[in-house]
This record gives C-alpha cells, sequence and structure tokens, in this order.
C-alpha cells in the first residue's frame, strides 16, 4: 500500500492543525491590507449585480498566503471551491473534466497556474473569456469539434513567478494582486494567533524572535513555531520565552536574518568560489546541490529583498551587505 494513503491519529492531527491555522474569513486574515481591501470591494460589487467576480491572479513569493486568500473568496462568495495545480493538470481532457464539474458561480483555483501546460492554457482561454470550450471528438479525418457550455465561474490563479505567464493568459486575468513580504508586526500577531490554535502560550519577545527569522513569510513563521514548541514541550514547559525561541534557532540552524543553511551555502560558495560573482544561477545550483527552480522561486526572492544578491545581465553577485553578515572584507576586483 502507499504509505502516502496511511492514515494514523498523528497525521490527520497535523492536518487538522494545519487547517485550523487558516483564516477563515478577511477579518481574521493578518496582513495583505491593499489586497484584502480591493478584493472585498470587488467581492461585494459582484454580489450586487449578482454576478461571477472576475477571474484573480495573486502572485508574489511562496507561503504568503495566495491559497488561503482563495479560499477565503470562496467563502466570501457563497460558493464552493475546487483545487489543483499547473503540474497536475497535463492534459485537455484533465481540465475539460475539471470545468464540467463545476457548479455556476464556483471557484477553481489554480496554484502554480505558470506551469499549465501551452495546449492546456489555450483552451482556457475560451474558457475564461466565453464560459466554453471546445472538444476535439474522434482522429483523423473523422474528428469533430463540439463546443461544451461552461457555468459561469471565477478562475483564481496563484503564481511565483508571473513573469512566466503568457501575455495572453495574463490579460484574461481581470484582478491581479501581488502578495507583498509581511512585517514583523503582522507576523507576531499570526505567531501568537498560531500559538493558540497549537495550545501552548508564547510571550511577546519569544514571538518577536521567531518573527524576525521567518524571513517575513507566515508559512515559515508556523513552521519554526511547532519547531519551537517541540524542543520546548520536550522540557515540560507551557510557555515559549525569548530564550526558548533563540535556542531553538540556534539548533535549527536559522541565523537572526532568518537565513538557512541552503542560504549560508549559496552566499558562501559565492564568496569563497566565485569572489562574489557575477555567476550563473545554473552554476549556484550545482554548487549547493539545489534546483535552478528552487533557488528561483525560495531562496533568491529574499536574498534580493535584503539586499544581498542582486541580478545582472551577466550572472548573481553578492552585494557588500552579504559580506558584511559573514564577516568577510569585500574582495578589489
Amino acid at each position: 500500500m502507499d504509505e502516502r494513503m496511511v492514515s494514523s491519529e498523528f497525521q490527520f492531527d497535523d492536518i487538522t492543525i494545519e487547517q485550523s491555522v487558516r483564516p477563515q474569513s478577511f477579518d481574521s486574515y493578518i496582513g495583505q491590507e491593499v489586497v484584502k481591501r480591493n478584493l472585498s470591494i470587488f467581492i461585494e460589487a459582484a454580489k450586487l449585480r449578482s454576478e461571477t467576480l472576475d477571474h484573480v491572479l495573486l502572485y508574489g513569493p511562496p507561503g504568503l498566503g495566495k491559497t488561503t486568500l482563495a479560499t477565503i473568496i470562496s467563502k466570501e462568495l457563497e460558493v464552493n471551491i475546487k483545487h489543483s495545480s499547473g503540474p497536475a493538470i497535463e492534459r485537455a481532457g484533465d481540465l475539460a473534466a475539471i470545468l464540467s464539474s463545476l457548479e455556476p458561480g464556483d471557484v477553481l483555483f489554480i496554484d502554480e497556474i505558470h506551469r499549465l501546460p501551452r495546449a492546456v492554457e489555450e483552451i482556457l482561454y475560451s474558457a475564461m473569456e466565453d464560459f466554453c470550450i471546445d472538444v476535439v471528438i474522434g482522429k483523423g479525418p473523422s474528428a469533430r469539434n463540439v463546443r461544451v457550455d461552461l457555468p459561469p465561474f471565477t478562475l483564481v490563479g496563484a503564481t511565483t513567478r508571473a513573469g512566466l505567464l503568457s501575455a495572453p493568459l495574463r490579460d484574461r486575468f481581470g484582478v491581479l494582486s501581488r502578495l507583498e513580504y509581511y512585517s514583523l508586526e503582522e507576523l507576531s500577531m499570526i505567531v501568537k494567533r498560531s500559538a493558540k490554535v497549537f495550545e501552548i502560550d508564547v510571550d511577546d519577545k519569544a514571538a518577536n524572535e521567531i518573527s524576525r527569522r521567518s524571513r517575513g513569510t507566515p508559512r515559515i513563521a508556523n513552521r519554526l513555531l511547532k519547531r519551537v514548541r517541540d524542543f520546548v514541550q520536550v522540557q515540560g514547559k507551557t510557555i515559549i520565552t525569548f530564550n526558548d525561541a533563540k535556542n531553538a534557532m540556534e539548533l535549527l540552524q536559522v541565523d537572526p536574518l532568518g537565513l538557512d543553511q541552503i542560504d549560508h551555502k549559496i552566499i558562501l560558495n559565492m564568496i569563497d568560489s566565485f569572489r562574489g560573482g557575477p555567476v550563473g544561477i545554473e552554476t549556484i545550483s550545482a554548487t549547493v546541490g539545489e534546483e535552478v527552480q528552487t533557488i528561483e522561486e525560495v531562496y533568491e526572492p529574499y536574498l534580493i529583498q535584503i539586499g544581498f544578491i542582486q541580478r545582472t545581465p551577466r550572472g548573481r553577485m553578492l552585494t557588500p551587505l552579504a559580506y558584511k553578515h559573514f564577516n568577510r572584507e569585500v574582495p578589489i576586483k
């Protein structure tokens, strides 16, 4: 039997906790104030006109709450939501099956929409614009097109790399919302809220310390909080203090800026092997043993955000800030 299909009490509890951490409304969703305000207005206007909401594209670095926002959109619209992802929709028939199962007004959420195959994407054009798709029946000379009407629906697409979306697909979204990294204050509020769900207390300084090392990302904040909780509970404590959080972070090898082992490998290899660059992303990938896509989507955005790496036409280059953080001298070139 596939291990992924095996259920256990621990797996069930972990899934339940993950679901309970997710906010269920705009009021309980912390941060992204501009995005929330605009979406609330667009949703209310659509409801007043008894229309479906325009298609929504949510983009930004991973872990900022795109999936949660899609779920909240469906709840605010009082409709059902179906989840899928770009890599999971391999053929046009897969998309046709999903679209034909929608009820009027439903939300279809496609994560990693930039990874949709081109053939699937082209069928999505007519579905988004005209709420219909053309299905080819048969092969060869006897093949014929059959137009299938679809109920009005709202597509919510999520991507970490909006630049990889084709222009025709991007232009069919009526609402484009960029999610930004979270502030320290917002992350602290998220950590305190999640701590209540995890049934453990966390003092203000500890919440700030966890937030400071969370790379501006709620997903990372919640993950670090769970690991700190493990350390504390093993010691028989019921509250996370500043020292508990700091000691746990050192054991987890997450530094005060939230940089982990892979971040350190990327930067130190660029310093020691390439004199800070410029160096190509493929070379960085081979040196640290991580996929190019992982570096570009997970690690690099934050390193650029904090000013450690610059993208140039010749490749990636380190800034003096990166050298200062690692107590290295900037080489004279």
